[in-house]
């Protein structure tokens, strides 16, 4: 059985009115809102073969019929196929916040919650790679050294190193001019057995203290750094009968603080849309791969700052979620944003 014209209409209809009212639709509605000039009894045969084509359920007898996954998702991919977006200006009430990246990302996650009536998540920016910058080694007494790595985000480690060995003055110059030499610009990947044995090679005697230096170095580009997370609308959830029972409420807001579950959320959004995009995706019910968000649909948005430099943002809200404010506001952030990061 194929979809026709009639029935997408009246597919649409059912989806755009249970997105209204989150109360089921029946066939005297669509009559009324559609212009098919149809009879009850004609949408009723419709609606009959939707449902036997996965489109619509009807969540008990008498009841009317409420749009499923499969529905949600037919509705998104043609609205964003369809979509003409006209970009509101809000990169003013955007730029006076943007002295500082946090201010503005709060500004960003709060703004969303406003204008969408849904919770929100923003990520702090992550490095897609780290590479050193800088990295100097001074003598604290004769058995320690201080090792200092910058690097290019900015991001400063130091480490007291013990050492077995005197380091003169002239020494301590050499190893430092050689470190910065041969690691500047280097992420781990770079950090090969032939790297570290030029260094090694250049620093003669003094190769214990290369090992630590660049163990240190190595712990310093892979260790995780802490993952800000900006939130805000989460009393949104209780907006909604479907999502505001009791047990459902207080899964929903434990998973929207808990930053751990924010992470998996990320990971899982950046595997399925990469981190070089900022398309947006939607995910629909169990596509959400959060089990305390099944729910729910979210919609994501990739924001970049520079080359290499990206984080997430996300409108989480129930699967009769009004895809065409959300899809629209997040693109217009979105050429704001980019207007703002290119500045």
């Amino acid at each position: 059985m194929e979809l026709s014209k009639r029935k997408i209409k009246i597919l649409q209809t059912i989806i755009r009115t249970y997105l209204e009212t989150g109360e089921p639709v029946g066939s005297r509605t669509i009559s009324k809102d559609t212009d098919l000039n149809l009879s009850s009894a004609t949408i009723r045969n419709e609606m009959s073969d939707l449902e036997e084509m996965g489109y619509i359920i009807q969540p008990h007898t008498s009841a009317g019929r409420i749009p499923t996954d499969k529905a949600y998702r037919l509705y998104v991919d043609t609205m964003l196929a369809d979509k003409e977006v006209e970009v509101q200006n809000i990169k003013e009430e955007l730029e006076s916040k943007a002295g500082r990246i946090d201010v503005l990302l709060k500004q960003v996650a709060r703004f969303l919650a406003i204008n969408t009536n849904y919770a929100t998540m923003v990520s702090g920016p992550r490095y897609k790679s780290k590479k050193v910058k800088f990295i100097q080694i001074t003598p604290v007494d004769e058995n320690s050294l201080l090792a200092v790595i910058v690097l290019d985000n900015n991001v400063v480690r130091n480490q007291i190193l013990k050492i077995d060995e005197i380091i003169e003055q002239e020494d301590m110059l050499k190893l430092n001019f050689i470190l910065n030499t041969v690691l500047n610009g280097l992420d781990v990947t770079d950090m090969n057995l032939a790297v570290i044995r030029s260094i090694k090679e250049q620093a003669g005697s003094h190769a214990k203290v290369i090992d630590a230096v660049l163990e240190m170095a190595g712990n310093a580009l892979t260790e995780d750094d802490d993952l800000q997370i900006y939130t805000s609308g989460a009393t949104n959830f209780l907006k909604y009968p479907e999502l505001s029972s009791k047990s459902e409420t207080t899964e929903l807001l434990n998973a929207f603080e808990e930053k751990k579950i924010i992470n998996n959320w990320l990971e899982a959004a950046e595997q399925d849309n990469g981190s070089e995009t900022h398309d947006i995706q939607v995910y629909i019910g169990n596509e959400t791969k959060v089990d305390t968000m099944k729910d729910c649909s979210m919609v994501t948005a990739t924001y970049k700052i520079h080359e290499g430099v990206y984080g997430k943002i996300g409108i989480i809200g129930p699967k009769r979620m009004d895809y065409d404010k959300v899809v629209s506001t997040l693109q217009s952030l979105m050429t704001q944003l980019d207007d703002i990061f290119k500045n």
